[in-house]
């Protein structure tokens, strides 16, 4: 007599450790106590306005407030994580995070998570992404080791995805208006002279081996014509040249001189 095959039973799944069952109990109270809360104290819009137009009216927001790197021979800009997790705070009821879900030494890169969550809106924007161990630097890619180097290439790339993840629970119109009030800060300074600020920009890419003819060519005018917002750019260049996310040699090329202009200039002191 033939009887079928069986089935295999199936492994029986790991029996959960009590600090795992005490860690989830914990996971599910706060989340539910994160919106208790947030019903109980909804956000005001005008309140919450309000928080923002005072924050973006400091120049210790303003001055951080703007990355500015390099691509495709230009350079791109917009708003750091520093404005992102300002907006958070007061815009209300917002939670976000990013974390290292797993590492592959083997493969070298790491698998992140970036979240932003509108408790009172119950609006949860999650980004899962591969952050590979490894950075491009003068035209090729290059792999990291050190394990400090990882992990800061790590968090530079969780803080890049959760200020997206925070800007796709907050309105638009919040958003624009605190970019808005940050650059109107920028461009007034922080209530110095126009010609006082001037000397402190030449000052301190002087320190950096920029001189004054490179800022000129750099914003295509005379110093003497430079503007409150002329000064802006340059401090936006100046924050991201110090967090290293643009170099000074990429963001002010040295000028070449061709051929012909020597040619010319030689002509030019034989006649003299």
């Amino acid at each position: 007599m033939n009887f079928p095959a069986q089935t295999p039973a199936a492994p029986a799944p790991d029996r959960i450790g009590q600090g795992t069952a005490v860690e989830q109990s914990r996971a599910v109270a706060e989340v539910q106590a994160a919106i208790y809360v947030a019903r109980q104290f909804p956000r005001e819009v005008g309140r919450s306005r309000n928080a923002m137009q005072s924050s973006c009216g400091s120049m210790a927001l303003a001055g951080k407030a703007f990355y500015r790197f390099p691509r495709a021979g230009g350079a791109v800009e917009g708003s750091t994580i520093h404005l992102a997790k300002t907006l958070a705070q007061t815009w209300g009821n917002i939670q976000y995070g990013v974390s290292e879900m797993r590492r592959d030494d083997e493969y070298r890169q790491s698998e992140m998570q970036a979240w932003a969550w509108d408790v009172e809106a119950n609006t949860r924007h999650v980004l899962t992404f591969i952050v590979p161990h490894a950075k491009f630097a003068k035209g090729k890619v290059e792999a990291l080791i050190d394990l400090r180097d990882i992990y800061e290439n790590n968090a530079n790339n969780g803080a890049r995805r959760l200020r997206e993840a925070i800007f796709a629970v907050i309105p638009d119109w919040f958003i624009e208006e605190a970019e808005d009030l940050c650059r109107e800060t920028l461009s007034k300074g922080d209530g110095k002279p126009l010609e006082q600020r001037i000397e402190g920009a030449v000052g301190v890419f002087k320190q950096l081996g920029v001189s004054e003819d490179r800022l000129e060519q750099k914003l295509g005018r005379k110093r003497q014509q430079w503007t409150g917002a002329d000064i802006a750019q340059l401090l936006i260049t100046h924050k991201s040249i110090q967090r290293r996310e643009i170099s000074v040699e990429e963001e002010f090329p040295q000028a070449r001189v061709t051929a012909a202009e020597i040619k010319s200039r030689g002509a030019g002191s034989a006649q003299q």
